[in-house]
């Protein structure tokens, strides 16, 4: 269908599967409230997580703090200070507050510091996925 918006892509990243699934759970309610389809990439590491996000082209990138191999600042400035930069948001899930200004440093769009209430990570995901919207057209 001409002038079709594509499917929104996000890409979750965390060692522990529950965290994942939880993630998910959040990001999947977002596809809901947009009425579009929506895919999710999971990774269990940060290393496979930026291999993904350069061949995937997701729309957001949620990665849990604790993203072994290549952990989630180090994704995200990876992500962020490529030239030109991934044009995925990045979303950091924080262990501690005083992390919050390694997630500023690394380029991060947002973060939360767990536990995440699911639906503040659903508000941010779709705030960040319309202004990656507006900035496509």
């Amino acid at each position: 269908m001409p002038g079709r918006i594509p499917a929104v892509k996000v890409l979750l990243v965390s060692p522990d599967p529950d965290v994942r699934q939880t993630m998910a759970v959040a990001v999947r309610s977002v596809g809901r409230s947009l009425d579009d389809s929506f895919e999710v990439v999971e990774a269990s590491d940060g290393l496979r997580a930026s291999r993904l996000a350069w061949r995937e082209l997701p729309d957001v990138v949620v990665t849990d703090e604790i993203a072994s191999r290549m952990g989630a600042f180090a994704l995200a400035r990876d992500l962020k200070g490529a030239d030109p930069p991934h044009p995925a948001a990045v979303v950091i899930l924080l262990d501690r507050r005083q992390d919050e200004w390694l997630a500023r440093w690394s380029g991060a769009d947002a973060w939360f510091v767990k536990p995440v209430n699911p639906f503040d990570l659903a508000e941010t995901v779709t705030g960040l996925l319309g202004a990656h919207r507006e900035e496509a057209v």
